[in-house]
């Protein structure tokens, strides 16, 4: 029991920081948009990556680090394509409120493919991902021993809950976000945070 509540505060520590993936997860709940497909994949893609960690697959990546190096930079240019188009929105979107429905790319699904592709590029050329999950959780999980296991079990608990709590309470902030000032600067919060941290890659990429 012990193990599985470290590795449950351990995992919500990690996650709750502000970055691209829970950036992205807020907008397409705030949306209303796709909302179980992109919880789904966050949370899926986090229980694989630290469930390898706890395999083992941290002792690769120590072993091979050009491979986050790589991650970094690939990270880099999504980042930066994302985060431009987020910045475009928020200079040229006329239409992006909530009315009390949800936005018809939500009904028509039209968007879905785009919506769950961004999902996986958000999370998988992430390098401070693999940092979190797949090092740190996987390298404290060895030393729990036999309840290593348990404590991957809550490490995975804390994800689905949240990207849950994430995805579908961010639904409620729509009655503020009911207008298209609003979304603007939402949109321009959101660039911010992803080119930042574009740069922010590349520069760990350089000086790796």
């Amino acid at each position: 029991m012990l193990s599985f509540l470290a590795g449950l505060g351990l995992g919500l520590s990690l996650i709750i920081a502000i970055g691209a993936q829970n950036a992205y997860v807020l907008r397409q709940g705030i949306r209303r948009e796709h909302v179980l497909a992109v919880v789904a994949i966050c949370a899926a893609s986090d229980a694989v990556l630290i469930l390898a960690g706890v395999a083992g697959l941290g002792f690769l990546v120590e072993r091979m680090p050009w491979l986050v190096v790589v991650a970094q930079w690939l990270g880099a240019a999504f980042l930066l394509v994302y985060g431009m188009g987020a910045a475009r929105r928020a200079l040229r979107s006329t239409d992006l409120g909530l009315t009390g429905e949800a936005p018809p790319a939500a009904r028509s699904g039209g968007r879905l493919a785009a919506v769950v592709l961004t999902t996986l590029a958000l999370t998988w050329l992430n390098p401070h991902v693999y940092l979190d999950t797949v090092l740190m959780l996987g390298s404290i999980a060895a030393t729990h021993g036999d309840a290593r296991w348990i404590f991957a079990a809550g490490a995975v608990v804390a994800s689905i809950l949240w990207f849950s709590v994430l995805g579908y309470g961010a639904r409620h902030l729509g009655r503020w976000l009911d207008t298209p000032t609003a979304w603007r600067i939402l949109d321009g919060v959101i660039a911010v945070i992803m080119i930042g941290l574009a740069v922010s890659l590349v520069v760990q990429a350089i000086s790796a």
